[in-house]
């Protein structure tokens, strides 16, 4: 079974109120205690870090649901877990089938459904909720690195392979409703806002930009001088961030009819090594910061606006494989090589 550690901090519903302590009515309407002699929580978290552990390898990928209740993580184990967040964060599901690596997860936009991508080849569709695999697409015939999931609308899912081809996929379907074929292996996908355009990253260093009604590359991003490992949409589908092992992180106006020069921001900090992993990236919910782990173990979170680092967070022993932020709560969740996962909350 997995196990959680909290903190030192006492479950704050049940401690008895004194004369040092105060009470804060929550957004959600909830009542939060706080002493005088501790440091006021910003979060519903049980305490200020909880460790999650219970995977038998690295993780790969955590994502919060869009509701912030649960998160899913993909393993080198080659299981996916779903936990809690909230309370004692117990793992309340496993969802076995693959038989390799989990590269990636993704929610679904109703958090009923989780997707995954795997080294097996395969991707797969999961039911959250009765926790079972209800459908498996075989097409790639490579590593099968990223998937990414629209925001609204159809059921659709990209993966990227190192088969060199981007898949599009209607989970009405049975097979891929789409291939995009690239000269080179695909590290990282995602969808624009719209849902019409595709945004594709390799080893040739560049991101492809594919209009999906006319299945052609109409764009192209380049500045980074390695393989693009991560990339994210940021919240109002103005700007995609993305993370290279060129130990940068850039952010791109890919709104219509910017100047030619994209790059906006570059984030330096968080660093590749050896190990070419795969590191992804983030925005918080109000896009604000922008979020990467890193081979030194470490957590990184910048401000978009002045690219001025935030935080440099230590805990992990292991490289930092993905960093995401809670959908409206002052959270964050980071995966690593060290078999573990934090939710840490931010002051």
């Amino acid at each position: 079974m997995a196990k959680r550690k909290g903190g030192n901090f006492n479950d704050e519903v049940k401690r008895p109120r004194t004369d040092d302590q105060m009470v804060v009515r929550r957004s959600d309407d909830s009542l939060v205690v706080h002493s005088s002699n501790e440091p006021e929580r910003t979060s519903g978290l049980k305490a200020p870090n909880m460790q999650l552990t219970g995977h038998s390898a690295k993780v790969l990928s955590v994502k919060f649901d869009p509701t912030g209740k649960s998160i899913a993580t993909g393993s080198f184990d080659r299981n996916i877990f779903l936990w809690d967040v909230y309370g004692e964060c117990k793992n309340y599901g496993v969802l076995k089938g693959h038989t390799n690596a989990v590269m990636d997860v993704q929610w679904s936009s109703d958090s009923s459904t989780v997707y995954s991508a795997s080294a097996d080849k395969s991707v797969s569709v999961w039911d959250a909720k009765k926790c079972y695999r209800f459908n498996k697409y075989r097409g790639h015939t490579g590593i099968v690195n990223s998937c990414a999931s629209v925001r609204r609308g159809p059921p659709l899912i990209v993966t990227g392979s190192d088969d060199t081809t981007a898949m599009l996929w209607d989970t009405r379907m049975k097979r891929a409703a789409d291939t995009m074929a690239h000269q080179y292996p695909v590290t990282s996908v995602c969808f624009s806002d719209g849902a019409d355009q595709v945004f594709c990253g390799g080893i040739d260093n560049t991101i492809q930009v594919w209009d999906l009604r006319k299945l052609e590359v109409v764009m192209k991003l380049e500045g980074h001088t390695d393989t693009i490992t991560g990339m994210a949409l940021s919240p109002s589908g103005s700007h995609l961030l993305s993370n290279c092992m060129d130990s940068t992180l850039r952010s791109w106006d890919i709104r219509p009819f910017c100047p030619e020069n994209r790059c906006v921001k570059t984030f330096r900090g968080a660093k590749h090594n050896y190990e070419k992993s795969l590191l992804k990236c983030s925005w918080s919910f109000d896009g604000e910061k922008v979020l990467s782990g890193s081979t030194e173990n470490t957590v990184f979170i910048w401000d978009h606006s002045t690219t001025e680092l935030l935080y440099h967070l230590p805990g992990h022993k292991g490289t930092v494989n993905e960093v995401v932020y809670h959908p409206n709560e002052p959270i964050i969740a980071s995966c690593s090589n060290d078999k573990t996962i934090f939710l840490g909350e931010l002051v």
